[in-house]
């Protein structure tokens, strides 16, 4: 009886592993179709990977694909997005990618990008930029385990070239630091960079060693076995304690051998003639279908009840810092919105953060100094629809630019604030001053950018942005602002505040922030010369208030003056000539004469006191005071 036993068990073994054979090699084949068909891609890259995915999907992926959006549903992130047309080749195989839509890879309109995004469902998180797969794994790990608490996995395929990026390292940092045994990355270490041999090249051992110096739990195999794939999937799922890496020996171009481990192959699609070759070699096409395990039936846990949102306010003629009202409406809206989390890169005693994370610390994750990590863990965490929260300071924002980038690629919602903005920080220095945010973020495709005056625009502002679409920026001062508004005062996202106007105003002074209370203080002392000056707080830069801006030039003879807190290129100032030039949403200027100046800062800073800095860049209320004389008098262009 043992015998026949050992005999079925061996048969059904060999079935198993002839079907992931049949089952890889079909996927190699339509890699090799779709970039031959596109013209263009990476079919050796997508090769070399074939045999791993094989495996997980056919045994270890848990996703309903009839529902995409099934909370329960394990997530699968390819690091390595060059190798998409593996990825579409797995979707066509589970039965969701048509063969039409897979030969019509790159081409316009079709959602078989050259990189993942999106546009398909099972698609959670775009990548291509290398580096920030897993640590967008981070985020989605980190809902599974201590928001939704349900047993999904994100298994991520990684690219052995990518391990050279200092997020990866982050990453690997703080999945050991959260305990976040439900993300598998799978490395692909198959030699061959795009145009060179990699620094490690086969030296699975040195990978391992780097993985587990950062507490993980290591795996090496031949990642063209099937039996060790096989292995190294089950052993993932036994551990309790640690993130998994399962570091694999592959050779690009796997299975054609006229194209195996040669350089300079790298994003070629083949000819004809290869590509005819090479599926020959593989057996020839193959169009099986196989049913992904659907996961178990779960709910995500409910970490608190939802309170009636309860803004803080602000008593007109106090001060506050906007950083200050930001971290009490993040509180607030804590309370009223259990979806609501944080994050911060350990400033949160400066940025504020602190009063979410010291109220609701089960939804604050710490991300210490490591900004690329932050948003990454952001964007992994709202693919689960969460909304997160995430600040730093601004200038340190700059450092995960490429992240923020690709989170507009992925269509990512994402609430960041930077605070310490602007030379009016004061002693700290330009190493701390954030003079490129606003320049940055309007660069993003479909952002908002928003810079509040005092504590209760600023509390208005982050309700709005909780519920906003796509990459939402908060620019916020580390000094103490007047308050200037109400509590009932409503501040509408395109919108921005007429402060000071007459029938008779010969000139428009814009600012936001901090400048708007210096051209208060200028408005006051040219009345005092007979100069009458309407004063618009623009809190809403982009989307920006083009008929406010259209009706006051044109009241005001054209002269507008735009102070602002920022380097000169790409800030308010752009932002405001910008809404002149015209578009589809606004009718074009009609006035005779535009006559704009524009204050910014020019010269590179250093320490001083807030007034001291604001006096040296010449953006003050002296600064506009005089600017605002000569245009009056001396209007440019005339």
């Amino acid at each position: 009886m043992g015998i026949r036993v050992d005999m079925e068990a061996t048969m059904i073994k060999a079935e198993q592993q002839q079907q992931w054979q049949e089952l890889a090699q079909q996927l190699r084949v339509d890699s090799i179709r779709a970039t031959t068909s596109a013209g263009s891609g990476h079919p050796t890259s997508s090769m070399s990977a074939a045999d791993l995915m094989a495996v997980l999907m056919s045994n270890y992926l848990r996703y309903d694909f009839d529902n995409p959006d099934n909370p329960n549903n394990d997530r699968l992130i390819f690091s390595k997005g060059h190798a998409s047309p593996l990825l579409y080749a797995m979707y066509k195989a589970a039965g969701v990618v048509s063969d039409e839509d897979l030969l019509s890879l790159r081409q316009f309109n079709n959602p078989l990008e050259g990189h993942p995004v999106p546009r398909l469902p099972a698609v959670d998180v775009a990548t291509g930029s290398l580096g920030q797969g897993l640590p967008f794994g981070i985020g989605t790990a980190l809902a599974g385990k201590y928001l939704d608490r349900l047993p999904y996995r994100t298994w991520v395929l990684l690219g052995d070239s990518e391990t050279v990026e200092g997020s990866i390292w982050e990453a690997f940092n703080h999945a050991w630091y959260h305990h976040l045994n439900n993300l598998i990355a799978m490395i692909d270490v198959n030699r061959l960079g795009q145009s060179c041999p990699t620094q490690l090249g086969w030296n699975t051992q040195a990978y391992a060693e780097r993985a587990r110096a950062f507490g993980w739990h290591t795996i090496e195999i031949d990642g063209h076995n099937f039996a060790e794939i096989d292995r190294a999937l089950a052993e993932a799922l036994t551990i309790h304690d640690q993130p998994i890496a399962i570091i694999a020996r592959t050779v690009k171009a796997e299975g054609a051998s006229f194209l195996e481990n040669e350089e300079g192959q790298h994003g070629r699609g083949l000819s004809s003639d290869e590509a005819e070759k090479a599926i020959a070699e593989l057996g020839g096409e193959r169009h099986n279908t196989i049913q992904v395990q659907k996961p178990e039936e779960g709910q995500p846990a409910t970490i608190s009840e939802a309170q009636p949102l309860q803004l803080p306010t602000y008593s007109v003629g106090d001060s506050e810092a906007t950083r200050t009202a930001y971290g009490e409406a993040l509180k607030a809206l804590g309370a009223a919105r259990p979806e609501v989390v944080a994050l911060c890169g350990e400033v949160r005693n400066s940025t504020r953060a602190k009063f979410f994370a010291q109220a609701y610390p089960e939804r604050y994750f710490e991300m210490f100094i490591a900004e690329q990590q932050m948003i990454a863990a952001a964007v992994g965490l709202q693919v689960r629809q969460y909304k997160p929260f995430v600040s730093t300071f601004a200038a340190f924002l700059t450092r995960a630019y490429d992240f923020i980038r690709m989170a507009a690629v992925s269509r990512a919602n994402l609430k960041l604030m930077g605070s310490h903005a602007g030379v009016s920080i004061g002693q700290d220095g330009p190493s701390q001053m954030g003079l490129e945010d606003i320049a940055a973020f309007r660069s993003v495709w479909s952002s908002t950018v928003l810079y509040p005056c005092d504590a209760n625009q600023t509390a208005k502002l982050v309700e709005q942005m909780c519920d906003r679409q796509g990459i939402a920026y908060l620019r916020c001062t580390r000094m103490k602002t007047p308050v200037i508004y109400e509590p009932s005062e409503e501040f509408p996202i395109g919108g921005s505040k007429i402060v000071r106007s007459s029938g008779q105003d010969q000139i428009t002074l814009v600012g936001a922030g901090v400048t708007l209370h210096e051209a208060l203080k200028a408005y006051e002392r040219l009345k005092e010369e007979g100069i009458t000056a309407r004063v618009i707080d623009l809190y809403s830069v982009k989307p920006i208030d083009t008929e406010t801006l259209y009706e006051a030039a044109q009241d005001t003879n054209g002269n507008i003056l735009v102070a602002e807190d920022h380097w000169a290129e790409g800030g308010l100032g752009d932002a405001v000539l910008d809404a002149f030039t015209g578009s589809e949403t606004a009718p074009s200027y009609q006035g005779a004469k535009l006559n704009l100046v524009k204050l910014a800062v020019r010269d590179m800073p250093g320490s001083g006191k807030p007034e001291e800095l604001l006096h040296a860049a010449q953006i003050d209320a002296d600064a506009i005071m005089e600017a605002a004389r000569s245009l009056v008098k001396q209007p440019v262009g005339a």
